[in-house]
């Protein structure tokens, strides 16, 4: 998109010099998700996180805790409105592993390994009742 030079109220913010021809390119837009909010009823519910998920504490603050495996990020923050579908898909080698792995540690799972048009995922209840996601995503071919 280009903004013309000199008329009044079209300078965007990204072109402080207000140069003739500045053009948006995709510089500045997002390229991956950074990190995920998982609402919990106590920050004692990181222990799923670290415990099954293998997820590591990387900062601790007052009312949430960051947690990391690999580049996957997730702050858990204490609220009222936990039990929910987070809508957070975690990418896993095998959804199929993932759910005999967590089955075996007494873990919930709402949705059997399924083919969706991103891939094969299945879906697991933390310990306050939020809904996550196991996903293999499809390979390049596909």
């Amino acid at each position: 998109m280009k903004y013309p030079a000199g008329v009044p109220g079209t300078m965007p913010l990204g072109n402080p010099c207000g140069l003739d021809d500045f053009e948006y390119t995709d510089e500045g837009l997002p390229y991956r998700l950074s990190m995920a909010t998982v609402p919990v009823s106590s920050l004692s519910r990181a222990s799923f996180y670290t415990d099954l998920l293998g997820m590591e504490v990387v900062e601790k603050g007052d009312g949430f805790v960051v947690l990391r495996r690999s580049s996957c990020l997730l702050m858990l923050r204490v609220s009222e409105n936990y039990g929910i579908d987070t809508g957070i898909f975690l990418a896993v080698d095998s959804p199929f592993r993932s759910r005999c792995r967590l089955m075996d540690e007494g873990v919930i799972f709402t949705r059997e390994p399924t083919r969706g048009p991103f891939g094969v995922y299945a879906s697991f209840r933390d310990d306050d009742g939020n809904v996550l996601h196991a996903m293999e995503p499809p390979s390049k071919s596909e």
